[in-house]
């Protein structure tokens, strides 16, 4: 392991997102080796953000890069995966403030919370990781891109900036979601008080569980447990919208619920 590299860049990134620059690639001497020693460029980032900023730890986990045309833009053929900070939770009819963030985005997307530690001496799929969730709820994620450009965007980047993750909306918690299709519900987004936009639940790695799979399957390679009480985005379903100050939205998933939010400046 490349120890000096890593926390080298970290700093950079770290540094970076303190100091509100604009998103940048990883190029030359600060490239990965791949993608392995960007998620330890992460680990390390988060460290400083709990060392440094004042963070307080981890409420759970997001997995990003979840559609196939994304994938091919980053140059990679598989999810992305970045946790959450406790302090980026905020429940529903959320009021965020826009100069909180170089550039916000608003993601649509399913949360799952966990009911039980998830065993690790297994390959996850989305049916077996059913049995240990113990509620499911329409969300919002909040990133913050950096005004990145994104004909310049590749995957190690973005996993070394944790996936731009910079807060989560949760909408009211539904234990009962098991007679739900959960991977094939309609879902529809309502901008401004208008209903403007509709998708799938299933738009995002084919199914919701199939991300919960993907967060307990990198956790067990990497020596650690997907735990009860812990949250999961488990990717956006729709295109990310970038509000304006006075904006309001709705998140609908048929049969789930509903998840809202204010932008101000």
């Amino acid at each position: 392991m490349r120890t000096e590299f890593i926390h080298r860049v970290a700093r950079e990134r770290f540094n970076g997102w303190r100091e509100r620059k604009r998103f940048s690639q990883l190029l030359g001497d600060d490239r990965p080796a791949d993608m392995a020693e960007a998620y330890h460029i992460q680990a390390q980032v988060y460290q400083l953000m709990q060392d440094e900023a004042g963070f307080s730890g981890f409420a759970g986990h997001k997995v990003a890069l979840t559609s196939p045309a994304i994938q091919e833009m980053c140059g990679v053929d598989q999810p992305a995966y970045g946790s959450i900070l406790t302090e980026y939770v905020h429940d529903n009819d959320h009021e965020a403030n826009l100069d909180d963030f170089i550039r916000m985005g608003i993601e649509f997307e399913v949360a799952v919370e966990i009911g039980k530690d998830l065993p690790t001496d297994i390959e996850h799929t989305k049916e077996t990781v059913a049995e240990y969730i113990s509620a499911v709820m329409p969300a919002f994620e909040m990133i913050d891109d950096r005004d990145a450009d994104y004909s310049h965007l590749d995957a190690m980047s973005l996993l070394a900036d944790r996936c731009w993750c910079s807060g989560i909306v949760l909408g009211k918690r539904n234990e009962n979601w098991q007679h739900l299709d959960i991977g094939n519900l309609t879902s529809e987004v309502v901008w401004n008080g208008d209903a403007d936009e509709k998708g799938h639940t299933g738009d995002a790695l084919g199914h919701p569980l199939n991300s919960v799979a993907f967060v307990a399957n990198h956790l067990s390679e990497n020596g650690q447990q997907l735990k009860a009480g812990e949250i999961i985005m488990t990717g956006s379903a729709l295109k990310t919208r970038f509000p304006k100050p006075g904006d309001t939205a709705t998140y609908r998933i048929d049969g789930l619920g509903e998840v809202s939010m204010r932008v101000t400046s």
